[in-house]
């Protein structure tokens, strides 16, 4: 069997490629002897017969997942779509719009609502992007949450034993810096409440601080926040997301960077420099875990992060609970995706 996986294909990208990864591993399970061609989100915007004819060659079509029905990828080709023939799938994928970004032109909702209507199984992150599919014109009875495959990716490593308050905390931040360009206009409030929140748990706690790289951009960035004995933590996805499962809290920017570390069981709090970082936080049922961008001036960061060191053990529980949840769901939607084929 072969599957034409379309997908996002920035390989810098920590959470473009663990999602990647994710549903790959995922398919494998589904179809153990699969063989899976890849293919960059972008042939579904110009005609090229060669790569049609390529995906036309397969078994089944996986769009996704991660957030495709972003403005950079869009329009899709009306063509393209319609050239498509083996069935289609979307799975996981997510609608982005950025704080301060203007919503999709119609062209590109269109061209969106073309695409769901070809494919034969809809499957995204969270009820975001439902609702935006809805608004869209898509009927909400086609349309499955399933969550975002990259909470459930497998991690690579062995944790070690999470030290306790007296032997030290060990904390994870991470920054948006690929990209955003609300970035400058925030800039020193997110580095100052990023530093305050360290040197606090420094000072009270000997908490040992690493920064989670995610995108090589945020080099040019994590140096600014001078906390002092800063270690950098940057592995492949699937170790990087083990490496999580031994801190006792991230706090990041980047939706992946919380994404896995809530797949990894470990407590996360969700700086929102986007709608999608609220809607994540909302799917998990953790509303209170997002910081948003004016609050950071008024020290929210620092505060919540003393709140959720204090319950981290709710919140490890909350989210094996979500983990197992997200898996089902998943599970059953590798299960449609096999009456497919």
């Amino acid at each position: 069997m072969k599957i034409a996986h379309i997908h996002v294909w920035d390989q810098t990208n920590k959470g473009d490629r663990g999602i990647v990864l994710a549903v790959q591993e995922q398919l494998r399970t589904a179809f153990p002897q699969v063989k899976i061609l890849d293919f960059p989100v972008e042939v579904l915007k110009k005609v090229d017969p060669r790569e049609i004819n390529r995906i036309n060659q397969t078994d089944l079509i996986v769009l996704g997942g991660g957030g495709i029905f972003y403005n950079y990828f869009l329009p899709f080709s009306a063509d393209v779509i319609q050239a498509l023939q083996p069935p289609l799938v979307i799975y996981g994928v997510g609608y982005i719009r950025e704080i301060g970004a203007p919503p999709l032109k119609k062209e590109a909702r269109q061209s969106i609502l073309q695409l769901v209507k070809k494919a034969a199984l809809v499957g995204v992150r969270e009820n975001y992007t439902k609702r935006f599919l809805i608004r869209s014109g898509f009927p909400a009875t086609r349309i499955k949450v399933i969550g975002d495959p990259a909470f459930i990716l497998k991690e690579a490593g062995q944790p070690l034993v999470k030290p306790n308050v007296k032997a030290g905390l060990r904390i994870g931040l991470n920054l948006n810096y690929s990209g955003w360009l609300g970035f400058g206009r925030w800039r020193e409030d997110i580095l100052d409440a990023y530093r305050k929140t360290a040197e606090f748990f420094q000072n009270k706690y000997g908490a040992q601080i690493y920064y989670l790289q995610h995108h090589p951009g945020e080099k040019a960035i994590y140096p600014e926040l001078k906390i002092k004995n800063l270690s950098v933590v940057d592995l492949a996805p699937a170790a990087q997301k083990g490496f999580y499962s031994q801190l006792d809290l991230v706090i990041g920017m980047m939706l992946h960077s919380v994404v896995m570390a809530a797949g990894a069981l470990t407590p996360e709090i969700n700086v929102a420099y986007d709608i999608r970082n609220r809607n994540f936080a909302k799917f998990i049922g953790c509303p209170e875990l997002v910081v948003e961008l004016p609050d950071l001036r008024r020290h929210r960061l620092e505060k919540l992060a003393q709140e959720v060191i204090s319950r981290r053990t709710y919140y490890q529980s909350k989210f094996v609970r979500v983990k197992a949840r997200i898996s089902k769901n998943i599970s059953r939607f590798l299960e449609d995706i096999k009456k497919l084929v």
